[in-house]
Order: structure tokens, then C-alpha cells, then sequence
């Protein structure tokens, strides 16, 4: 039984004893100093105002999985299981400094987002097709990520970005393989999860696949998404009406 606890040790990140309640450091110079700390190490997925990019919108009066202080120092510091959050080296004060300044990014107002979100959402459904691959609510397909409370995620940037070139940040959840067996099958689609003896995907018309990986001859994973590019497919304006209508999907509040 060594062994099993050994990997358990390893496998579960230690608890954090005596973590006060609230955030100890929440001085101006705390806040410049997070700051700091943020733009280094966060901002590139977060964004420089947190609104969201690779990384969750923070921006928000209330983070959905940090509502309160012990939580936000936890994930700073050990990082999220099964998304792309790493965990931090950085010591206690300057977690606690960028837990401080993130606080501060949801007590900033949003700017509006232009745009009809009626039209938005006649878009959605009708000529740009997104239920198809997308879960909207008990709405839709299950191929892409779900848009269900997209708005508190996304920014509204990075929404218009994804749409218009979806190829140009490639989520590891939904990358695109292709698997060949040895015994000369061959399947064809989104990666839902993968280890060091199986791999599961999902192909076009929404039937699920799990193999061994003893099974296999050939597997090919793809930078690509089978999301096509909108920019030459939406005009300017039923982009922006389509940006504004997922900027205020908040899911159930």
C-alpha cells in the first residue's frame, strides 16, 4: 500500500493550513504590487484588464469558482485539474498581492458592448448555425464548448476574435485527431479525453468512440478546429449584434 499512498501524496496538492479568511495584503501598495505580479504571469491569458482571453474573464463583481478569498488563494497557488490553469511558485505574500488585484478588476464596471442583441441571437440560431456544434442552455449540439454563461467567461475581444478566426487559439479539449487501428479502421474527431491507455473523441455526426491505445496503429492530433472562420461568412454589423447577444449570456443567475 506504499506505493498507492505515494502516488496520492504526489497526485493531491497539500492542504493549505492556517489560511486566514480574508486577504491579509489589500494596501495600495499591495495592489501595485499584484499588479505587477498580474501583468507578468496572468495577463496573457487573462488579459491585461482580465476580461478574458485563453483564460476565464475576471473581470466579474463574483468569480464563479473564487467567491471568496481561501478559494482565489487555492487556485493561484495549485491551478485548476483538467483546464489549462497552472499552479504558482510564487510565495504567500504575492499570491495574496495578485488574489488582491484581481478582487479589484471586478469592482470596475464593464464597458457596454455595442451591438442588437436581438438580432444578436437571430444570428446565433439562424445564419450563423452555432446550436448546431454549441449548447446553448437545454439548447444545441455538444461538438464545441457550451456558450451557456459565455458573457461571465469572455470578453467581448476575445468573442469577436474566436469568431471571426476560431482557428487561431485551438482549446487541448476539443483538438481534432485521427485515429487508425491496426486492424485498418479509421475514425475521425474532437478529442474529449485522453490518457496513457486510452483515448475517447467524438466524430461528425455525434457518435462516441473510446480505444486502447494497444489498439492502435496510427493517431494524428490537429492544431485545427472544425469551426469555421466567420469573418467572410457574417457582415460587420451581424458580427457585432452576435458579439453583444453572447457578451450578455450569463447563464442561470
Amino acid at each position: 500500500m506504499f506505493w498507492l499512498a505515494t502516488l496520492l501524496l504526489f497526485q493531491t496538492p497539500p492542504p493549505v493550513l492556517d489560511l486566514p479568511a480574508r486577504n491579509p495584503h489589500t494596501t495600495s501598495a499591495d495592489l501595485a504590487d499584484g499588479k505587477q505580479l498580474y501583468q507578468g504571469r496572468c495577463a496573457g491569458c487573462h488579459g491585461p484588464e482580465g476580461s478574458g482571453g485563453k483564460g476565464a474573464n475576471l473581470a466579474v463583481p463574483v468569480l464563479p469558482r473564487a467567491a471568496d478569498d481561501r478559494s482565489l488563494y487555492r487556485i493561484i497557488r495549485y491551478g485548476l485539474p483538467d483546464t489549462e490553469m497552472p499552479g504558482s511558485l510564487m510565495d504567500a505574500r504575492e499570491i495574496w498581492q495578485t488574489a488582491a488585484f484581481v478582487r479589484s478588476l471586478g469592482s470596475v464596471s464593464a464597458a457596454p458592448v455595442a451591438g442588437d442583441t436581438r438580432n444578436g441571437e437571430r444570428v446565433l440560431r439562424g445564419k450563423a448555425g452555432c446550436l448546431q456544434c454549441h449548447a446553448l442552455g437545454n439548447e444545441g449540439g455538444r461538438a464545441g464548448p457550451s456558450l451557456t454563461g459565455i458573457g461571465a467567461r469572455r470578453g467581448a475581444a476575445h468573442l469577436r476574435a474566436k469568431i471571426a478566426d476560431p482557428a487561431s487559439e485551438v482549446h487541448e479539449s476539443f483538438r481534432m485527431v485521427q485515429v487508425t487501428t491496426r486492424d485498418g479502421r479509421t475514425v475521425r474527431g474532437t478529442r474529449l479525453n485522453e490518457d496513457s491507455w486510452s483515448i475517447q473523441l467524438r466524430d461528425a455526426a455525434g457518435a462516441f468512440h473510446s480505444l486502447w491505445k494497444e489498439e492502435i496503429a496510427k493517431l494524428v492530433s490537429e492544431r485545427r478546429t472544425t469551426m469555421p472562420p466567420y469573418r467572410d461568412r457574417l457582415n460587420e454589423q451581424e458580427l457585432t449584434d452576435l458579439v453583444a447577444y453572447l457578451s450578455a449570456e450569463r447563464g442561470a443567475q
